[in-house]
């Protein structure tokens, strides 16, 4: 039988579309052997059980909140899905759609994990000193994750039998189970010659997206700050989940903005995407409206 050829999967909604396609055209520009790996999106409107609990009450953070699918995240319990979608076999990467390939993501896909099912990175600053790991790149052995069952497990929130955070943050898995790799294969908002994936991780400073309304729900918890939870809980309950959230705002690292401008445009030159789908996203508020001018300003990547 041959064996299953690695894939990476990125997850992702309409909201994140863009950082999708993105995404995968990183994946394999930056790889010396794009064709040793498959790369395939998971979308929202392909799996309805996440849209069935609209409007429906689920556990986070060990408060109740409603599910939406209009969130920016919505896409976040589908990270779990790879192990199923591959048969239990084989090797899978699973990514979020605002993490871009800087360098050969091949090296990671086949790197020896020690016999571990899952490897990853811790989360930083307060979620990460609460055991929070970053889920956002997981590299996974399907077969030691049977009990990955991405649609049941979900459901469990709803039933308040599961907490969205612990399932998120890896807390539910045997940590015997868990290895990691170095944080450059999950570069927070951190781009720099050693940087492998880029993640721009910080939502407020996404480069596509500066100047457009928050159309993301914070975290209801203090993490340390106090009052912090109990007056984002006041703000939702009085002005609706982005109510009063502002804009995004400009990235800090202009050479983050200038990368993702720089793949935008050679997708552009290559047919990937078009000026029409772009435009498109921007009247969906999906993609910043300066964005034609930006890319007129952006110098081509190096090859």
């Amino acid at each position: 039988m041959a064996a299953v050829k690695p894939t990476v999967f990125i997850h992702t909604n309409d909201k994140q579309w863009l950082g999708a396609v993105i995404s995968e055209y990183s994946l394999k520009r930056n790889s010396r052997n794009p064709d040793s790996f498959d790369v395939k999106k998971i979308h929202t409107d392909d799996h309805p059980f996440l849209a069935e609990k609209e409007g429906q009450t689920f556990l986070r953070d060990g408060f109740k909140r409603e599910w939406t699918m209009n969130d920016l995240q919505s896409f976040t319990p589908l990270r779990f899905m790879p192990p199923e979608l591959m048969g239990y076999e084989g090797r899978a990467l699973v990514i979020d759609p605002d993490i871009f390939a800087v360098g050969d993501v091949t090296e990671l896909l086949e790197r020896d994990m020690e016999g571990k099912a899952i490897m990853c990175r811790p989360r930083s600053g307060f979620k990460g000193k609460s055991g929070c790991l970053a889920s956002s790149v997981m590299l996974m052995d399907c077969a030691k994750l049977p009990h990955w069952r991405c649609a049941e497990q979900f459901d469990e929130l709803f039933r308040f039998e599961r907490d969205y955070m612990d399932w998120i943050c890896l807390k539910l898995e045997d940590p015997e189970t868990i290895g990691f790799f170095e944080t450059v294969w999950n570069d927070f908002d951190r781009l720099a010659d050693d940087t492998r994936l880029l993640h721009n991780t910080r939502r407020l400073t996404q480069p596509w997206k500066t100047g457009l309304p928050i159309d993301w729900t914070p975290a209801e918890k203090s993490y340390g700050i106090p009052l912090l939870g109990p007056v984002m809980r006041l703000r939702h309950k009085l002005f609706g989940a982005h109510g009063l959230l502002g804009k995004y705002i400009r990235h800090p690292d202009r050479n983050q903005e200038r990368f993702f401008f720089g793949l935008v445009r050679e997708c552009l030159d290559q047919g990937i995407l078009t000026e029409e789908q772009l435009r498109e996203q921007m009247v969906l508020n999906h993609l910043r409206h300066d964005a034609f001018d930006l890319l007129d300003r952006t110098p081509r990547m190096a090859a």
